[in-house]
This record gives C-alpha cells, sequence and structure tokens, in this order.
C-alpha cells in the first residue's frame, strides 16, 4: 500500500513539477499510450515483440519515477537500462527464440532470462510491496527444487534450461496470455480511465452523485455510493478510488455530522464495489474474458445484476445507520445546480455512449471501441466545465493525462507480469491440479464446503495482494475443483473475482479501510466493523448467484434473473437491518435470519 500511495505522490509532483522535471515523464506517457493504441489500429503483432517491449515501458515508471530515496533511483536506473535491453533483445530475436520452443541454447540466453525473472520480481515489489512478489518467488522455488517434496506435491523435476526458457522466451511465463490481456486491453482501459480522469468526468460524476442522492437522507453517504461505484469501475482499484472520491466525500459526510467511523466505512465499502461494476470493472472483466473465453458483453451482462444488489445493500445499510444517527441530506446551497450537471455530465456520458455504442451496435471489440472513446475523451480535454474552450488547458491535461496513464499502465502491468509466472509455474509443475485435487478431498466431494475453502483462500491471498492478481492465482487453483463439481465455468470466475475484494474491507489486512480510516482521523477497527456490516452483500451474494444462477442470466432469461434477484435483495435487506438498525436483539436475529432463509431457502 505504501508503495502504490508513494507512486501516487511521485505523479502529483511530476505533474506539478518544473518543465525540465515534467516533461520526460510526459513524453514517455506519451509514449506508452500511442504505443498500446497502435498495436490495437496496427494489426496482428508477435507476442514475443509485444509483450516484451509492453515490460521495456513499464520498468522506468515503477524502477525510478516512483523511486523515494537515492538508492532507488540510481539502482532503478540501473535495473531500468539494463532491463530495457533485455526486452528489446528478446523483440529483436522474436523469430530465432519461436523456433526454440522454449528450451535455452546458450550462456548468455540463461543470463538474460534469469534476470528477467528477477527483475519482474522487484518491479512488483517496488510497485506494490512484497506479497505477490514473494507469493511468485514460493512458486519459482517449487519449479525448481519442487522434485525433493515428498509425495503426491512434488514433480519430478524439471531442466533448468527448459524452466527459464518456457517463462522468459516462449509465449508462456512472462509473456503469456495473462500479460496479452495486459498489453492489448487492460492497458487501453487504463488510458479511457486516466483521459477522463484529467478532465472534468470526476467531477461530474460527482455532480451526478449529488443530484440523484443529496437530497434523500443520509443524501451525503449515498452520494459517496453513487460516485465511487461510477469512478471506482475505470479506476480499477479501490484504495485509489477511497483516495480520489475519498477526499470529498469524507470530509462532506463528516460536516453534515455523521459518525466519522461511518463515513468512512461508507468511502471504502463503495470503493471497493467499483471493481464490480460494469461496464468496466477495472482490469477484472477483461482478464476474465481471456480466462474463460466468454464475450466481454456476456461478463457484462452477468455482473450487472450482482453489482447492482452490492450497492442497492450498501444503499439500504445507509438507510438502516440513519434509525441510529440523524443522516442529514446534503444542503441545497452545497448541491450542484442542474446546469452544472448537464455540463460536467457530457465529460463522462459522450466517451461513455461511444464505447457502448460500439460494442453494443456496431459489434467492435472492447479494446477497439475503447480506443475510440479515448480520442473522444481526449478531444473534450480542450473544453474546462463550463465548456469554455483552451488550448493551454487542452495541453495541461493532456499532459496529466499522458503522466497518469503511463504510471497506472505499469503499476497493473507490473503486476500482471509477475502474477503470470505464477501461473507459468503452476501449468508446467502440474501443482494446480494437485491443488484442485486437494481441495475436492478436503471438501469431500461436495460444492458447498469447496465454495468456503475457495473463500478463504481468497481472503488470505488477497491480503495485500491486489485483486486482479489474487483473483488469477484463486482461480487457476481453484476454479478447476469449482467447475468440477458442476459450477459453470462464468459462475465459478465470478465468485471467486468478488471474494478476491474481500480483503479490502476485511480484517486484519483491509487495505481501503486503511485508507478511509486514515483521511477521517479514526480508529481502522471501529471503520472495519461498519464496513463489514454496510458491505454484508460482499459476503452473500457471490453464495447467492450460486444458490440462485438465475442471476447471472440477465441476457438470456431476464424475468427470472429479474425475480431471484428481487428475492435475494429482500433477503439482503432483512440482514441489513438485522445488524444494522437499532432494534431489540431478538428482533434482528430474526430479520437475519428471515433474510438468510429468503436468499438460500426461499
Amino acid at each position: 500500500m505504501s508503495s502504490t500511495s508513494s507512486s501516487s505522490h511521485a505523479a502529483e509532483a511530476a505533474a506539478s513539477g518544473s518543465p525540465g522535471v515534467r516533461l520526460p515523464w510526459v513524453g514517455l506517457g506519451a509514449l506508452s499510450v500511442v504505443f498500446h493504441l497502435g498495436l490495437i489500429f496496427y494489426g496482428l503483432t508477435p507476442a514475443l515483440v509485444s509483450r516484451p517491449l509492453h515490460m521495456a515501458l513499464i520498468l522506468p515508471w515503477v524502477l525510478v519515477f516512483a523511486a523515494r530515496t537515492p538508492w532507488q533511483r540510481w539502482s532503478g536506473w540501473a535495473l531500468t537500462l539494463l532491463g530495457v535491453a533485455a526486452c528489446v533483445w528478446i523483440a529483436v530475436n522474436e523469430q530465432a527464440l519461436s523456433g526454440q520452443y522454449g528450451f535455452i541454447d546458450t550462456p548468455l540466453q540463461m543470463v538474460i532470462g534469469g534476470f528477467l525473472i528477477v527483475l519482474a520480481l522487484e518491479t512488483a515489489r517496488r510497485a506494490i510491496g512484497w506479497p505477490l512478489p514473494l507469493v511468485a518467488a514460493v512458486a519459482l522455488l517449487y519449479a525448481f527444487f519442487g522434485q525433493y517434496v515428498p509425495g503426491e506435491f512434488g514433480h519430478p523435476g524439471l531442466p533448468a534450461a527448459s524452466l527459464v526458457g518456457s517463462l522468459t522466451i516462449a509465449e508462456g511465463g512472462l509473456w503469456g496470455k495473462l500479460t496479452g490481456v495486459s498489453v492489448g486491453v487492460v492497458a487501453i482501459f487504463v488510458i479511457f480511465g486516466a483521459v477522463l480522469n484529467a478532465g472534468e468526468a470526476g467531477k461530474g460524476f460527482m455532480n451526478l452523485a449529488g443530484l440523484v442522492a443529496g437530497r434523500l437522507t443520509g443524501g451525503g453517504a449515498k452520494v459517496s455510493v453513487v460516485s465511487s461505484a461510477l469512478m471506482g469501475s475505470i479506476s480499477g482499484s479501490a484504495s485509489a478510488n477511497v483516495a480520489s472520491t475519498g477526499a470529498i466525500t469524507i470530509p462532506s459526510m463528516t460536516r453534515l455530522g455523521y459518525p466519522r467511523a461511518l463515513a468512512a466505512a461508507v468511502e471504502a465499502v463503495a470503493s471497493s464495489g467499483g471493481q464490480i461494476m460494469p461496464p468496466l470493472m477495472g482490469a477484472g472483466a477483461f482478464v476474465m474474458v481471456e480466462l474463460t473465453g466468454t464475450p466481454y458483453t456476456d461478463i457484462m451482462a452477468a455482473a450487472m445484476l450482482p453489482a447492482l444488489l452490492y450497492f442497492a445493500t450498501v444503499w439500504m445499510g445507509i438507510n438502516a445507520y440513519a434509525t441510529r444517527h440523524d443522516l442529514r441530506p446534503v444542503a441545497d446551497e452545497d448541491r450542484p445546480a442542474l446546469r452544472e450537471v448537464w455540463m460536467t455530465g457530457l465529460f463522462f456520458a459522450v466517451p461513455f455512449a461511444v464505447l457502448l455504442e460500439r460494442i453494443f451496435h456496431a459489434g467492435n471489440t472492447p479494446q477497439y471501441a475503447a480506443s475510440l472513446a479515448i480520442f473522444v475523451g481526449a478531444a473534450l480535454l480542450w473544453l474546462d466545465s463550463r465548456l469554455v474552450p483552451s488550448w493551454r488547458g487542452l495541453f495541461t491535461r493532456l499532459a496529466e493525462a499522458m503522466v497518469l496513464a503511463g504510471r497506472q499502465v505499469a503499476t497493473i502491468g507490473a503486476i500482471i507480469i509477475c502474477a503470470s509466472l505464477v501461473i507459468g509455474v503452476l501449468a508446467m509443475t502440474g501443482l494446480g491440479v494437485k491443488v484442485t485435487s486437494a481441495i475436492l478431498s478436503l471438501s469431500g466431494g461436495a460444492l458447498w464446503p469447496a465454495l468456503l475453502l475457495t473463500a478463504l483462500a481468497c481472503l488470505v491471498l488477497g491480503m495485500e495482494v491486489p485483486t486482479t492478481a489474487a483473483y488469477v492465482i484463486c482461480v487457476s487453483v481453484a476454479g478447476p475443483a469449482l467447475t468440477e463439481l458442476g459450477l459453470p465455468p462464468l459462475l465459478a470466475h465470478l465468485f471467486v473475482f468478488w471474494y478476491a475484494l474481500l480483503s479490502t474491507i476485511t480484517p486484519p489486512v483491509c487495505g481501503g479501510v486503511f485508507i478511509a480510516a486514515g483521511m477521517a482521523g479514526e480508529s481502522w477497527i471501529k471503520v472495519a466493523l461498519r464496513a463489514m456490516s454496510l458491505g454484508v452483500g460482499l459476503y452473500l451474494i457471490p453464495l447467492a448467484m450460486v444458490a440462485r444462477p438465475g442471476i447471472i442470466h440477465l441476457a438470456d432469461a431476464p424475468w427470472r434473473a429479474l425475480a431471484e434477484t428481487g428475492l435475494v435483495g429482500v433477503g439482503l435487506l432483512a440482514i441489513s437491518y438485522g445488524l444494522i438498525a437499532r432494534r431489540s436483539s431478538v428482533w434482528r436475529l430474526v430479520l437475519v435470519g428471515a433474510g438468510l432463509a429468503v436468499i438460500f431457502l426461499g
């Protein structure tokens, strides 16, 4: 978490620094944007060209831009120069390496391969801290020495030339399908989000939320819910969402007299839900497309009603807290005027309209549609919030977008490349199959115990590991077990993806809660307890999707989906009031029990 926040501070410093400091990073960000957009329009590019160059563009942002000490900066420059040379060497020699089928021929190739593996670990460590690199390092140790592990979890052993080669000079490991998703899809949507954030889209989100929810009971909290749902869908990071929208919503709620712990909890819970909210769902939706082979539009349709249920549960929880506290609406003078909402709303409505029209009407791929939406969003940077054109403002906002895009593409790319090492080892050693067998054995071949074991694994792995990485690793080992027990693949992936979010609000490591509590100046334990009660849908909706799979079939069975969503919503309403509202203990237990019965037995 600290590494991510330091990167954010570095971005702000660069954006506000002198031209001599800022311009190189603007140029590098522009190069990253042009490279990734160019891949969409250029056509088919060999994986061993596009993916190593993607890593080369990541390195300076993580290793130099985010450096906090002179040692980090100088070592970062050294690692960047060597890393760029190694990545370019892979790209230049793509044809020759493709003919080696993942087997290293020369000592030079072994040195380059070993260096790239270490570099991927170090880049992820500097980007997000130790947990994910440690998981990857343990996986690599298992790959090298697993033949000495007794029993069924050992493996016959892999020659070093084959192991290192498969991870670094073939379309697996560092350059596997997951990295391909980062290059061709995730990066495009990250650029899209950066362009929107550089303009007035964020203000438009807040204004729309104020208009929709500000006048209601608990209006300050509901503004946070709506704005965080909108912003979180494009940010793909609960922590980033808390830091951005929370800077406005948490002080606003405390000024209205809301308890600080509740204000922070509302923001943490709402920001966590942004990652499950269509149409973008952060980076996870696009990884899911690759792993399941399901079209993006089908994933959006499947995810829509569960996401709405989640935010409806938070909304109902705020109403329940209103029985305990005086949760006043936003004052009339603090709510945006309709004209202001309309003007600032254009900054996100127009690009989103282009995106969705190109996907649903024109039938374009999501990444191509997003590329067109990026151009529209970039054109809107010429206008300020009063729709007044300004060339100076255009260049300033474009520069900010380039820096933000370069940094965010690098952070997410570093995470995905490191996670790709884990996926590569699981595939090469057969460990994933063995873990699947262990889950089946521990669960006794029953689905619900397997679901609970998977949820526990997601919670543990998700501690300080970003949601997308936790999802990818968990679904690689637990997904096959769930599908073998009868769960459809898309439902299994949605289940794991939701539970990969658990650690954002669940102690002992709850990144979204820590940030929100710090911003509110409140004990994180108090914030976490309120966040868990408000976010009860995060714990129950994935199980409800399994008990009532019709919820995810909005596209092909809409009436059934809506009916089952309504039943689950009634159950969650009862549970929210049972957990939160000021009633007798017996009555609250009855409400919780009745809610669970409606969801799982009704």
